[in-house]
């Protein structure tokens, strides 16, 4: 009965395209998103935001997947060339980029629904039976083979995936849905100020994942519509949803461990302060979101390199890195690392002391350098002797960002700037 059950789920992800949203600026993650669209920022020490997405689409049996660029997408443009262009065509299998090209119309896409509408003849001509909407910046592993099994049995015109979430975190933050005993949708709001509760439990509501799964030619019949509608902002939460859940089956479909009935892993890593907290629980002795499981890997371009190397075991200077992660390419050199993750060829000098940071690749701390709760983002190289995230005026002072928890963000940028000033100070003096 397994083998049915199991064959029955196969077939429904063979009819199924996927189309991730990775367009997105995320501009609550400041200067870490200046060059980089959310998805294509790194993440867990060796992966991007977008390889989540993917590799959920890719375990669950979902293999023609298109990717939606806007703005500025040309790292999550190499990434995925790099690390997931080895796809056969000629087996109906793909990772393709679908970047905003005004195919419908003299409009970039102006919202989610508007994104999917604008790449509606390469979706058509693809034939699916179903078509799996996205987003493109959240960290989290779901077979969407039992959400699609969900969908047919319920009958579904559309399929809304939800989480359990305090109704305090949703406020003004999250779609939240109303359902009834069946879990058809019968209210949805976009970001409410006062979130409805989930009858039976106080303090927490229902909040819409941002992925949605609609039989095809459903989905087709209500973008149509929209692209009609006077005043329609072209986006599935604000327009779409609204306007089907009173005479359409629009369900939703509770994010949950099937064994557990637990709620998985799920991350929404859209501020510093999330990114930051995100990243250091997975230097956890057990962190909830297992990297190491062998049997839902997580996919991604893997640049060749050298194991990571500790150099130097004496009481002046010991190379050494405990309750932290190093990735591949790094040496840390005559320092001491503790409770933090490094992303690739980190290169940490002697007598510093790096504690609960985020190094991100590439990036070089000089010798005696302090630093705590500090995200250091790509290719920065940190001046000798210099402190960070002790002294929060001092790095303000320094032009580096900090937030309202203490995290500092440290970016290319910022060091030549700061390097400028100091410069400038020192030609006064002489």
């Amino acid at each position: 009965m397994a083998q049915n059950k199991d064959r029955y789920i196969s077939n429904l992800t063979k009819d199924t395209y996927a189309l991730i949203l990775a367009g997105g600026r995320g501009s609550r993650l400041f200067e870490l998103t200046d060059w980089r669209a959310k998805p294509a920022v790194y993440f867990g020490g060796k992966f991007r935001i977008i390889d989540f997405p993917l590799s959920n689409c890719m375990n669950s049996g979902i293999h023609r997947v298109g990717i939606a660029t806007q703005y500025k997408s040309h790292s999550l443009i190499r990434h995925i060339n790099r690390g997931w262009g080895s796809f056969k065509a000629n087996l109906s299998e793909f990772v393709e980029i679908l970047p905003a090209s005004q195919r419908s119309g003299n409009d970039w896409y102006m919202g989610t629904a508007d994104a999917v509408y604008q790449n509606l003849d390469i979706i058509r001509a693809e034939k699916p039976k179903y078509v799996l909407i996205l987003s493109g910046d959240h960290v989290y592993r779901m077979d969407y083979g039992v959400l699609l099994a969900e969908h047919v049995e319920s009958n579904a015109d559309m399929t809304v995936c939800c989480l359990e979430v305090p109704t305090e975190e949703a406020a003004g933050s999250f779609g939240v849905m109303t359902v009834n005993t069946e879990n058809k949708v019968i209210g949805f709001d976009e970001k409410p100020a006062q979130p409805n509760e989930i009858p039976g439990k106080p303090g927490q509501c229902l909040a819409s994942m941002g992925n949605y799964l609609f039989t095809t030619e459903f989905l087709f019949e209500q973008l149509e519509k929209d692209c009609n509608k006077e005043g329609s902002s072209r986006d599935f939460g604000n327009d779409i949803i609204p306007a089907i859940i009173k005479d359409h089956n629009v369900f939703a479909f509770a994010f949950k461990d099937p064994e557990s009935t637990q709620q998985p892993y799920w991350r929404d890593v859209g501020t510093l302060d999330s990114f930051w907290e995100a990243n250091m629980e997975l230097v956890e002795p057990e962190p909830q979101l297992d990297l190491y499981d062998k049997g839902w890997p997580i996919w991604t371009y893997q640049e060749q390199l050298p194991p990571a190397k500790f150099i130097f075991d004496n009481e002046e200077r010991r190379g050494m890195a405990v309750d932290s992660t190093v990735s591949g390419g790094c040496v840390i050199s005559g320092s001491t690392i503790r409770k933090s993750l490094l992303y690739s060829s980190v290169h940490t000098h002697s007598h510093s002391i790096i504690e609960e940071s985020v190094l991100m690749p590439g990036s070089d701390i000089g010798e005696y350098c302090k630093l705590k709760r500090v995200i250091v983002d790509s290719k920065c190289e940190i001046p000798s002797g210099l402190t960070i995230g002790y002294d929060k005026a001092q790095d303000i002072a320094n032009g580096f960002r900090v937030t309202d928890k203490g995290v500092t963000l440290v970016t290319s940028d910022m060091l030549k700037k700061l390097a400028k000033k100091q410069s400038e100070l020192i030609a006064k003096k002489i």
